[in-house]
């Protein structure tokens, strides 16, 4: 179900981020969640701190289109994913949580 329209014309906004729940909206509604589909260790326990320190905090940080959570705080209060390009700060395309990952091809078609 798509929510309706925010009463401020979206024309004017800086940055529409077009949430796959509930359509385009401002960026101010959303919140930056972290990169997207990270591989969770089958086993945390078996880790050295190392390991887990490297899983918990190193993530990538490259130029280009990266996979990415967001969350719609402001909103249907849902995640999904985007690809984003860091460079542009443009989104290439959003799909849901759970949904096959685009890769960076498939996003320009």
């Amino acid at each position: 179900m798509k929510l309706p329209l925010p009463p401020w014309p979206i024309e004017d906004v800086m940055l529409l981020i077009d949430c796959p729940h509930c359509g385009p909206r401002a960026e101010v509604e959303f919140r930056y969640g972290g990169q997207a589909h990270i591989v969770r260790p089958e086993q945390p326990a078996d880790l050295d701190d190392e390991a887990w320190a490297e899983h918990l905090y190193m993530r990538d940080n490259r130029r280009g289109l990266q996979a990415e959570r967001w969350y719609h705080i402001h909103g249907c209060g849902r995640f999904f994913n985007a690809l984003r390009h860091t460079v542009t700060d443009v989104f290439e395309a959003t799909y849901t949580v759970g949904a096959t990952p685009l890769k960076c091809e498939e996003a320009r078609k």
